[in-house]
């Protein structure tokens, strides 16, 4: 956790990709790692930090809400949802796609992530990744939508009138992504 706040950035972007793999599908690792700290540096990283640290600390703020509820609503206090959404926005296609997931794994099962989310404009640079992103890109922006979409009338409202509907159509017709 020290290295991701004070480190060099490959330093950075090495520790938040261990902090990522550790947490992968690791619930006590997911405990841990909250508890060690690590939630508001990850943060700070994907405000401020160069290209693949913002990506990788993503991927592991991401693990770190995964059938989380704790994580998921630590993560969102530590003010990480309008860095992501400008992640999903700006950022590379790989920060792209990390921070998609992280917003998908925020979105799950917490109405109060999902309205943040929403408010911090998060739905029209989703449909964006959906729409014209790398394959991994469009199908975490479409878990994001799906997990947004969920329990959430005024969303789905947002979403279909951010243009949310037409991609997902043409890749069910394709058989893409």
């Amino acid at each position: 956790v020290a290295l991701v706040t004070n480190g060099a950035a490959g330093g950075q972007e090495r520790a938040a990709g261990a902090l990522a793999e550790l947490t992968y599908k690791n619930a006590a690792n997911q405990v841990a790692i909250a508890a060690a700290g690590a939630i508001d540096p990850l943060v700070a990283l994907v405000t401020n930090g160069a290209a693949r640290g913002q990506e990788w600390a993503a991927a592991a703020l991401g693990d770190l809400a995964c059938n989380n509820v704790a994580n998921r609503a630590a993560i969102a206090a530590a003010g990480a949802i309008d860095p992501l959404v400008a992640l999903v926005t700006n950022g590379a296609a790989g920060g792209q796609s990390k921070a998609a997931r992280a917003l998908a794994n925020l979105a799950y099962d917490n109405a109060a992530n999902r309205a943040a989310i929403a408010a911090a404009g998060g739905i029209p640079p989703l449909v964006a990744l959906v729409t014209n992103g790398a394959a991994g890109g469009q199908e975490r922006a479409a878990g994001a939508l799906w997990n947004l979409a969920c329990n959430g009338a005024a969303n789905r409202a947002a979403s279909a009138a951010a243009g949310a509907i037409a991609p997902p159509v043409a890749h069910v017709r394709s058989g893409a992504a």
